[in-house]
């Protein structure tokens, strides 16, 4: 009886692991973005900020703005292993509290989920990105959000 509710959950398993819910049924994967990759995407700007998932080896998601500046802010995420432009409005100011980013097809929001978990000019937060497919379909990532020089 105790092996019941492993064998039982088997099944469900991938789904589970997926995270994607809604739309059409196909997986929302969201891949990390490499050195090489940030830096052919040619983005510009003073500061950054960047979504990374707790243990990751780099940002799913990765932007750049200009401080009190009205031009948006630029970033890309790497969607099923393609590199894809997102922007969000304000410059860098409009990036470092729970932003919204939009491209092609897609939505991404980040909301901070608590303090700080470092010192320094510029602290990790814990937070979630979801990405907000425009077939109806979500799904959400938990990491931390960063931003500065």
């Amino acid at each position: 009886a105790p092996d019941a509710p492993a064998v039982a959950s088997t099944p469900d398993a991938p789904q589970a692991a997926a995270g994607t819910v809604g739309g059409d049924g196909s997986a929302i994967t969201l891949d990390v973005l490499t050195a090489q990759e940030l830096g052919g995407a040619g983005l510009e700007g003073e500061l950054a900020c960047s979504f990374s998932e707790h243990d990751a080896s780099g940002p799913l998601l990765h932007a750049m703005g200009a401080v009190a500046s009205d031009a948006p802010a630029l970033g890309v995420v790497k969607v099923a292993g393609y590199i894809e432009p997102i922007r969000a409005p304000g410059g860098f100011d409009g990036m470092t509290r729970n932003p919204t980013f939009t491209g092609q097809g897609k939505t991404i929001r980040i909301v901070e989920t608590g303090a700080a978990t470092a010192g320094g000019e510029s602290p990790p937060r814990p937070a979630t990105l979801t990405y907000l497919r425009a077939d109806g379909a979500s799904r959400t990532f938990d990491g931390q959000w960063q931003c500065g020089p």
